[in-house]
């Protein structure tokens, strides 16, 4: 059943509506066998953004919707219930404008941003490397200052739309300081110099492509520079707590969704002469699940509304990560159990949200990451 939610506008709830009729009608049906033949939908991103769902929290004079995070996180939620390797795309993409929209020039703003909210550019976030993940400050990814702009060398891992973005938000070194140090950088896919390694194999969210970029001696004109040069730290940061955001909401539509899937198995499958909900250790279970998955969904939504109004959010981000991920993980492997051996299978799709969420308590700073922020808040 939909989630029942509680929307600030009548516009709010048509473009959630929206998202929510689109996950059921386009993509539900394909999910599966796109997966399962590793197919990255890259058609899908333009349809969202012809539709409006790429733009949701960016200002409108430049395509988007302004309709704050309590509005975009809710649709996307939706999203991934249908699809997650979709929903994180588009939490991935949101994530990769935000250095621009929210860093960049009016000139630089009125020139590219417009695309990237339309669908019409794909983004993909360059910041870590395979020595630099969870501690982004030991980066060795360099921005050399040549006439006209920065010659950028090294290479990214993890990045999600490796080789399939059209630009990439690039964080590189333009100084020995370890902080201060580093720059932020709207680099095109086509540039000379930029390729993308072999996409990776992975156990979930197989439709979309994650592939190491590498940079060789990368030509970037200074009008790319994100931000002062040695902001690039402080951009970085910034951008993941908005971009927990959008995984903690793709968590909750994941293990929404699973629920749904549990529930009405347990209510269809009958033993005992009864449905197996009617028995109270599964309909115990199924409870526990619905407890997590609305716990779940007000701590995201709690974070959301601090930073629509512009107070500090970074702690509430880092709790809405792990708490919405971890619930995630324990609701779709409880999903698999309420299916018992036909969970197992791939006739149901609880065995994929399961192995899909697995990796949310890992992208975008581990689970482990998140108690360290946590921590240090509290003191």
């Amino acid at each position: 059943m939909p989630a029942d939610r509680l929307l600030p506008t009548p516009e709010a709830e048509e473009l959630v509506s929206l998202a929510r009729d689109l996950a059921a009608c386009e993509l539900a049906p394909h999910a599966a066998r796109a997966e399962a033949d590793h197919a990255f939908p890259r058609s899908t991103f333009a349809h969202l953004g012809e539709l409006g769902l790429l733009g949701m929290p960016y200002d409108e004079s430049y395509g988007g919707a302004g309709l704050g995070y309590e509005v975009y996180l809710q649709a996307l939620e939706e999203l991934a219930g249908a699809w997650a390797s979709v929903a994180i795309g588009v939490s991935v993409h949101v994530m990769s404008c935000y250095p621009l929209a929210t860093f960049g020039t009016d000139e630089q703003r009125a020139r590219w941003l417009p695309d990237m909210v339309g669908g019409a550019l794909l983004g993909g976030y360059c910041l870590s490397e395979a020595d630099a993940g969870s501690d982004p400050a030991a980066m060795r990814c360099r921005a050399e200052k040549v006439d006209g702009g920065y010659r950028l060398t090294g290479s990214k891992a993890w990045v999600t739309h490796g080789g399939e973005a059209d630009f990439y938000s690039v964080f590189a070194r333009t100084s020995d300081h370890r902080s201060r140090g580093i720059s932020c950088f709207l680099v095109p896919a086509d540039a000379e110099g930029l390729s993308a390694g072999h996409p990776e194999s992975k156990m979930g969210l197989t439709g979309s492509t994650t592939a190491t970029i590498e940079l060789d001696g990368v030509f970037v004109e200074d009008a790319r520079l994100l931000g002062d040069e040695g902001q690039g730290l402080q951009i970085a940061l910034s951008a993941l707590d908005s971009g927990r955001l959008g995984i903690a909401a793709a968590a909750v539509g994941l293990a929404q969704s699973a629920l749904d899937h549990a529930v009405r198995y347990a209510t269809e499958r009958e033993t005992f002469g009864k449905p197996i909900i009617e028995h109270q250790g599964l309909g115990f279970l199924l409870a526990d699940m619905a407890a997590a998955v609305d716990s779940a969904r007000a701590t995201v939504l709690d974070a959301a509304r601090r930073k629509d109004l512009g107070r500090p959010f970074a702690r509430q981000a880092s709790v809405a990560k792990l708490v919405a991920t971890d619930a995630a993980m324990r609701v779709t492997t409880d999903a698999v159990q309420v299916l018992g051996g036909a969970g197992y299978t791939t006739d149901f799709p609880v065995e994929r949200f399961m192995r899909e969420a697995k990796i949310m308590q890992i992208f975008e700073g581990t689970n482990q990451i998140q108690r360290m922020v946590i921590s240090r808040h509290l003191q």
